[in-house]
């Protein structure tokens, strides 16, 4: 029998309208959402249900949205007593991947990614910072075109090795520019910049990073009750001070998707579920690996009954 990881996706996989049908048919999503309002203090569900998106896409509003909707979602599998093995999750979601696992409760998970947002959103004045992401090259190539960009007090540097072919660079507006630049003299078939607010998951998020601990020291962090894949080292972890050290790093560090889905799988993982939002992480999932492996996406009461039904045949 294999097993089961629950994915949770990250900044980008946010729309209008996430997480409202799960709210109008189940109690306990309902109640997640109601539950993220009080703990920050405004009214962050009428924002993830009827936008305008200009204010859902603002980091922290983005981060708390996420996390609410993958929380909420959750509760309801787990209210249907789905089991899980793994869970892992892209970036942020990272925090939501914690609440599944029993190591952080929703209230401090949400009220950490809204002030992670604030932070990210603050580290870099707008406009000096950017991120693109690069298609159809090789990992170690890209890693000598920033290089090769990364002078004069510029800097570029790998942020989302998402899937083979599909990595994110990050850094300063003008070094980013020449990684581009670079990369594409070297083969890359696509370098598409990323509208975002700052250059995440790269050296100059220190800043963000140093505020980050602070905020994370009043947390009270469990040990995980299932083995967590950090972004950072991409091997499960249960270690509650771990984990917290490595939600720190995360935030400077490259998040290393393809490889922590490469590592599920050697665990025996066959089963993805991505959780809360859109089906980013399952795209990914299935650049990564196609064969033996099932992917299911859970983001409504359709997606929700599907994914039970299919596991019903299936045991």
């Amino acid at each position: 029998m294999g097993k089961t990881a629950f994915v949770f996706p990250g900044q980008g996989s946010q729309q209008v309208g996430m997480a409202s049908d799960l709210a109008e048919h189940f109690e306990t999503a309902r109640r997640i959402v109601e539950q993220a309002d009080e703990y920050l203090g405004y009214s962050l569900s009428s924002i993830m249900f009827q936008g305008p998106e200009d204010s859902l896409k603002q980091t922290e509003n983005t981060q708390p949205a996420l996390v609410t909707a993958g929380c909420a979602a959750f509760e309801v599998l787990k209210e249907r007593g789905v089991q899980f093995d793994f869970t892992a999750g892209h970036s942020l979601g990272e925090y939501a991947a914690l609440v599944a696992a029993g190591s952080l409760t929703f209230q401090e998970a949400v009220e950490a990614v809204h002030a992670r947002g604030k932070f990210m959103e603050e580290a870099v004045p707008s406009g000096q910072g950017a991120m693109a992401a690069v298609m159809g090259m090789e990992r170690e190539t890209l890693e000598e075109a920033v290089k090769a960009a990364s002078t004069d007090g510029e800097t570029a540097e790998l942020a989302n090795l998402n899937a083979p072919g599909q990595i994110v660079i990050s850094g300063t507006a003008e070094g980013v520019k020449r990684a581009g630049e670079e990369a594409k003299a070297k083969g890359a078939k696509r370098v598409i910049p990323l509208n975002v607010s700052g250059p995440f998951h790269s050296s100059l998020m220190k800043p963000a990073a140093d505020q980050l601990a602070q905020t994370l020291e009043q947390k009270t962090f469990k040990n995980a009750e299932v083995p967590v894949v950090s972004n950072v080292k991409a091997v499960g972890e249960t270690d509650k001070d771990q984990i917290k050290e490595q939600l720190i790093s995360q935030v400077v560090s490259p998040v290393l998707w393809e490889d922590s889905i490469r590592y599920l799988i050697d665990e025996g993982v066959d089963t993805f579920v991505e959780i809360g939002s859109g089906k980013v992480l399952s795209g990914l999932v299935r650049k990564i690996q196609r064969k033996g492996i099932e992917v299911h996406a859970v983001f409504d009461q359709e997606s929700l009954e599907a994914f039970i039904e299919a596991k019903g045949a299936n045991s």
